[in-house]
């Protein structure tokens, strides 16, 4: 988790976040797993600023667990406020949100500084939602659609800030979109098509009455069968090209063709002048002339192939 900033202590500052002073604010009706929650938590004593921060001091001097503990438990009510406000955007589980933003706050427990003069509230709201938010873009879709900050910075905005320009009689276009965001033109236009579409398994059939299934309609980036039988049948001509020339070469040429010239770990020029008893120079030369006549040799069995010969090598 990214460290807190100055910029973002005093962006939390400037909006305070009001503890829940009681029960009353947390859901009436809710599921039986979520009722029994709300009892076990309500169980906690709220705990005033005064309290909070000795129990902070307590705990960063001396890392106390059970400072911690009456710490986080003292605001679990903070937890669930706050996920409330994310409830739109998982309608599945909302004791979901609540166990990530526990994990949250656990971590705004560990790392708060209470010498830093912001209230423990502040600075736990700021890793609450980081949690949640975090954990609804890691399970909105099966393929993620933000893991970028500028990406979940859309994911919460953009519909909002559609919705707002037409409110006030704008179009909401990409250009607009992206100035009024601080963001790129092509990130307004992805993630507008990643939030308009939906997840289909590849395996799913392209109809319900067909038999072919959606990964058979996926372009593929490889060469077609075409160009690899083509690719095969040059490679074996080839072949039998350089197995006809080899008659025709001495063993020096034959091993400068098989060790350096074909093969994926080229011979040095000096490791074959040491096997001949020559100087480095003279591999050099033999190997020159032997381009030379293998470029020759094609262009009268297979002229087309010609072109991939050069007269120059590399001195290594």
């Amino acid at each position: 988790m990214t460290k807190i900033s100055a910029k973002d202590m005093k962006l939390l500052d400037a909006q305070p976040l009001a503890i829940i002073p009681d029960d009353s604010h947390l859901p009436v009706v809710a599921p039986t797993g979520l009722q029994r929650y709300l009892q076990e938590i309500s169980a906690y004593p709220l705990l005033t600023r005064e309290e909070t921060e000795e129990l902070a001091i307590h705990f960063h001097e001396t890392g106390d667990p059970e400072a911690a503990y009456k710490l986080v438990s003292s605001n679990l009510r903070l937890v669930v406020k706050i996920a409330m406000d994310f409830q739109k955007y998982w309608m599945q589980n909302f004791l979901d949100l609540v166990q990530e933003g526990n994990v949250g706050l656990v971590q705004a427990a560990k790392k708060f500084d209470p010498f830093m003069d912001v209230k423990f509230s502040y600075y736990a709201a700021y890793w609450i939602r980081a949690y949640i938010l975090k954990f609804i873009m890691d399970n909105w879709r099966l393929v993620k659609i933000g893991t970028t900050q500028a990406q979940r910075k859309l994911f919460f905005s953009l519909n909002k800030e559609k919705k707002l320009l037409e409110s006030q009689g704008y179009k909401p276009e990409t250009k607009l979109l992206a100035a009024r965001l601080n963001v790129k033109e092509s990130e307004v236009i992805e993630m507008g098509q990643r939030m308009d579409s939906w997840d289909v398994s590849l395996e799913s059939p392209i109809r319900p009455d067909s038999d072919d299934e959606q990964k058979n309609f996926l372009p593929h980036g490889g060469p077609s069968v075409e160009e690899k039988v083509a690719d095969k049948e040059l490679k074996e001509q080839v072949a039998l090209i350089l197995e006809r020339l080899k008659g025709n070469l001495n063993d020096k040429e034959r091993m400068i063709l098989e060790t350096r010239l074909l093969n994926d770990e080229p011979n040095t020029l000096q490791n074959i002048a040491d096997t001949f008893a020559i100087s480095r120079e003279r591999v050099r030369q033999i190997e020159v002339n032997l381009l030379q006549k293998m470029k020759k040799y094609f262009e009268k069995e297979a002229p087309d192939l010609a072109d991939f010969f050069s007269e120059e090598t590399v001195d290594s």
